[in-house]
């Protein structure tokens, strides 16, 4: 009866063991889903994140947004920058291709950089402009948002070789040539035909100047031609500020092609990867395709192209990708050339409301991490994505500055 007794017991004790082991086994994964969120969320506040495109300047422009407060609808304002913890948001300069032919285009570039001045003494506890990596590094210690500016479409150059400095001492750290179409200094990747096979000999003088200044080089944008130009006559490294890989979106030049990521990568510069739907999977690539030459036909701007734009999605089913697909670009960048050519370029505020499910906002950000986190990315991979590669390049091309400068004539 004893035996009988106790080996009914122990049967019910294995069986509970066997209960717990079974419901520890189930909640493992939870658990560790859990630890990764908040491993992201860390992340994101203990890192510094830098972004190399973000459309504020010329979209506050158009429809204006007192972005030191939380707004109704951007991508990028100061609540969601520190809730997702980006410290260190590109201002783009955009300048539209139109004002190639209007004139203009240096006009319009001070008063952007002006914006972004005034949002710097409006706001002096939370922003600060950045003009080299070392104020980028000050600034982040001191809580604040920097905002260094690049240049999209080197238009307001205006052939005039002096306006690279000009720029350059307004705070511009990089300029894409051109954009949308063929300009004064390069072919762009949306061109029909080229009208320089890559770039003029006055951006080849333009080139030569950025890289004495210490101005990056932007390539995204630029026609294959001129990207391959730029890689045999820079003296300094490149980045494509906003670029995602053509190898999910075949044929669409705008995206970066792999040898050309090897290149880049060859020469120490980095490919900063866009978060907008086109640049991420064919189908959404198509679609937005289609969108943009729709709206590029109706001809309009401001609030009047917010209401086109709300009104044609209304009669097309979206194709959404996600912030996994992002990642996906990450990833082909990483198994071409390693983890230390790869970046972030947003896009935020250039892409109307064309932004992956997880990445809508500066906010979201944590959820790219934690994406990154589940693909097995160490931290110290995550960082160098965050801002430690780009940061490496501004640096190095500072230095490069430093020695042409001391050359002498």
């Amino acid at each position: 009866m004893i035996h009988k007794a106790l080996l009914t017991v122990g049967i019910a004790l294995a069986m509970a063991a066997c209960s717990m082991e079974s419901t520890d086994q189930e909640a493992a994964p939870e658990a560790m889903a859990e630890d990764l969120g908040a491993r992201a969320d860390r992340l994101a506040q203990d890192l510094l994140i830098v972004d190399t495109h973000v459309d504020y300047p010329y979209r506050q422009r158009e429809i204006p947004a007192d972005i030191s407060e939380r707004t109704e609808d951007r991508h990028f304002d100061y609540v969601r920058a520190k809730e997702g913890g980006l410290n260190v948001p590109f201002m783009s300069i955009y300048i539209p291709s139109s004002y190639q032919e209007s004139g203009g285009a240096k006009e319009l570039a001070d008063e952007l950089i002006e914006m972004i001045e005034t949002l710097e003494s409006d706001h002096p506890d939370k922003f600060a402009i950045a003009r080299s990596p070392d104020e980028v590094e000050a600034q982040f210690a001191a809580g604040l948002v920097s905002l260094p500016m690049g240049m999209e479409n080197g238009e307001p150059i205006e052939g005039d070789l002096a306006n690279v400095e000009y720029f350059y001492d307004r705070g511009i750290r990089y300029i894409g040539l051109t954009h949308g179409t063929n300009n004064h200094l390069s072919d762009s990747s949306y061109a029909d035909e080229p009208q320089w096979a890559g770039i003029s000999p006055f951006g080849e003088q333009v080139v030569a100047e950025m890289n004495r200044l210490g101005i990056m080089i932007d390539v995204s944008h630029l026609s294959d031609d001129a990207f391959w130009r730029i890689m045999e006559i820079s003296a300094a490294p490149a980045i494509a500020s906003h670029s995602s890989c053509r190898h999910f979106t075949p044929g669409w030049e705008r995206n970066i092609g792999d040898e050309m990521i090897r290149r880049l990568a060859e020469g120490g510069g980095v490919v900063q990867i866009n978060f907008g739907n086109s640049f991420l999977t064919e189908a959404a690539n198509a679609q937005g395709t289609a969108f943009w030459n729709e709206f590029m036909a109706a001809g309009v701007e401001g609030e009047e192209a917010e209401t086109w734009r709300a009104e044609y999605w209304k009669n097309h089913e979206r194709v959404w990708p996600t912030v996994a697909d992002v990642v996906d670009h990450i990833d082909h960048v990483v198994g071409l050339v390693g983890i230390d050519h790869v970046g972030l370029g947003s896009d935020f505020d250039g892409v109307g409301d064309n932004l992956p499910i997880g990445l809508k906002s500066a906010a979201d950000l944590p959820n790219l991490f934690r994406e990154l986190l589940e693909r097995r990315y160490s931290d110290a991979d995550i960082e160098k994505i965050a801002s430690g590669n780009v940061m490496r390049v501004w640096r190095e091309v500072e230095r490069v500055a430093e020695e042409l400068q001391r050359q002498p004539g």
